[in-house]
């Protein structure tokens, strides 16, 4: 899932007439980054998007099918080698038109559930419900992160643990000196394993910023992790931040340290100098 609902007031005026995921960074659309990295990643051939402020233009820019171009100053393949296409299809889970406003991260996860973790049998009368164990990426379509990997192999080790999430964190940017969540040694998975920690304000343990990169488990956004109805019909609002830290209040949260490319594309300054860099 990739998040879009934002309104992106900090970005204004520019967001005022173009969402913040169509803003252009090297290029190219802020959200296309990470559409290119899950198609050449191999492991993902769905995606939900979730709209809200001005959604309609990202789904008229993107469509239902998001295909992976070739680089341009790769040599064409002779006619008589068949060629492949890496491509995404694309969903959508328009907040702004069926409720008036985004529902925030988890009341926007919690919506899109019945897209991500389609029940087998499609939903029809007597076929079994979802499995809770039911896994999904989740990432914020205004953060850019060119050399990130969605690897089949995170996958798997995320699906062997018993974790309800896996999360990215980097080292914390000069907007966000104090940093979100700590790291320790899992003890109870040895091998160099790490959970993510819910420090006290008076903890002196480095932090570290979350990456809003992400695997999950459909479980944590049912009870007693969280207590939105299937599909939030009533577009219930809720913050993410709440379920994680009750999650990893249990050691149920595992964490690795990402050191490549990021950037939270968060003000025009910050969008200035990255297309400057």
């Amino acid at each position: 899932m990739i998040l879009a609902a934002g309104r992106g007031e900090r970005m204004r005026p520019l967001t005022d007439s173009t969402p913040k995921p169509l803003l252009v960074v090297h290029g190219k659309p802020l959200i296309q980054w990470p559409l290119e990295a899950l198609a050449r990643g191999g492991c993902c051939c769905n995606v939900t998007i979730n709209t809200a402020w001005l959604g309609a233009q990202i789904s008229d820019r993107f469509g239902s099918v998001f295909v992976l171009q070739p680089p341009q100053n790769v040599r064409k393949q002779p006619s008589n080698q068949e060629q492949t296409t890496d491509q995404v299809q694309i969903q959508y889970s328009h907040e702004g038109r069926d409720f008036g406003g985004a529902l925030e991260t988890a009341g926007g996860i919690a919506r899109a559930l019945p897209l991500l973790c389609p029940p087998p049998g499609g939903g029809e009368p007597g076929a079994s419900p979802a499995p809770t164990d039911a896994v999904f990426w989740v990432l914020a379509a205004d953060v850019f992160a060119p050399d990130f990997v969605f690897s089949q192999a995170a996958v798997d080790r995320f699906v062997a643990s018993d974790k309800l999430a896996h999360l990215w964190l980097v080292p914390n940017p000069d907007h966000n000196p104090r940093g979100d969540f700590g790291l320790a040694p899992d003890p109870q998975a040895p091998g160099g394993s790490q959970i993510a920690l819910s420090l006290a304000a008076d903890d002196t343990r480095p932090r570290y910023t979350y990456s809003t990169m992400g695997l999950y488990r459909q479980a944590l956004f049912e009870p007693p992790w969280c207590g939105i109805p299937a599909g939030n019909p009533t577009g219930i609002k809720a913050a993410l931040a709440p379920l994680l830290r009750a999650a990893m209040a249990q050691q149920r949260v595992s964490a690795e340290l990402y050191t490549g490319r990021w950037a939270d594309v968060g003000t025009p300054q910050r969008l200035q100098d990255l297309n400057a860099a």
